[in-house]
């Protein structure tokens, strides 16, 4: 079991836009009023094709597909929340609270990383627990610890905890459960994505800690981090504004390693938080600034891990 992958599926997109759906309980997403969605859209592109260019000169595998303009999917550039690959072949489709992300799902995909030799045993399918408006949305929702069988998940509207238990047995995850929030108009609310809050890489955890307004949940998280070998790095709720959180641990070639993240994030990040990470790897940033204003997310949603193996 491996905590980090050399390969990445991203998908470039062709229409994309602040999407007025997940607007609703995604409070990091902004309007930009004075963009035409031409132009949002190929700054988007932009931003994207420098993103993949600097992933494969480090020497990561990234699958690129393009984006169909029909369905109207705004949100396709984050297939973490659709899917996910696993070593032993599983592949996993997650139900999506907003409805213009559930067409974002694409078996025309899966048929593709075949075509390129991964191997797929199992498409385990969650996405009929939609008609009863139930989501739980992939690794957005769920930051795996693969290594250690852990699957950590702050509750929200998007990440439902009988599905994610359904989904740790299915799997052989044992669930990490809490309630992130964050600071909205002077009012706490629930954190949309786990993944916005913390991230794991193979022998370290990044996490805005102060999330996790309940005491008693907020140690046994640090307990289950700091149980399992990981050095714990902190981050403030302002750094998690500018995507601090939303990191992914990525394997590049000669044994290197990379935190991936977005130049927002990266020059959020303090001197002494920057040499803890770089004690265990490297960090690679890429400018997403439209990426992030208008989709209200960051690098990590961008990159969706696969673990299959070659047949």
């Amino acid at each position: 079991m491996r905590q980090i992958t050399d390969t990445l599926l991203m998908i470039r997109p062709v229409a994309f836009r602040m999407n007025e759906q997940t607007a609703v309980n995604n409070y990091y997403q902004k309007v930009m009023d004075n963009l035409l969605p031409e132009t949002v859209n190929a700054k988007a592109q932009q931003e994207f094709d420098a993103f993949v260019e600097k992933l494969r000169a480090a020497g990561i595998n990234v699958v690129v597909v393009d984006d169909t303009v029909d369905p109207d999917t705004p949100d396709s550039i984050f297939p973490n929340n659709w899917v996910s690959f696993h070593d032993n072949g599983d592949v996993a489709l997650y139900p999506m609270f907003a409805e213009n992300r559930r067409s974002e799902r694409r078996e025309d995909i899966l048929d593709m990383l075949e075509d390129k030799g991964f191997n797929i045993e199992n498409i385990v399918d969650y996405t009929s627990a939609e008609e009863d408006n139930i989501f739980l949305e992939g690794t957005g929702s769920i930051v795996l610890d693969r290594v250690n069988h852990k699957a950590y998940c702050a509750l929200s509207p998007r990440a439902d905890e009988e599905l994610l238990i359904e989904y740790c047995e299915d799997f052989e995850f044992t669930p990490v459960i809490f309630e992130a929030f964050q600071t909205v108009n002077g009012e706490r609310k629930n954190i949309y994505h786990t993944n916005v809050m913390m991230c794991i890489g193979d022998t370290f955890a990044v996490i805005c800690a102060d999330c996790i307004d309940d005491k008693k949940e907020r140690k046994m998280v640090l307990e289950n981090l700091r149980g399992d070998g990981k050095e714990i790095i902190l981050l403030t709720e302002e750094q998690l504004n500018h995507f601090a959180g939303n990191m992914l641990q990525v394997q590049g070639a000669n044994g290197k390693s990379y935190l991936v993240m977005s130049d927002s994030a990266r020059q959020v990040l303090t001197k002494d938080q920057v040499a803890k990470i770089e004690k265990h790897t490297e960090i690679l940033s890429s400018s997403l600034d439209t990426i992030e204003a208008c989709g209200g997310g960051s690098a990590r949603c961008m990159m969706a891990e696969v673990f299959l193996l070659k047949k």
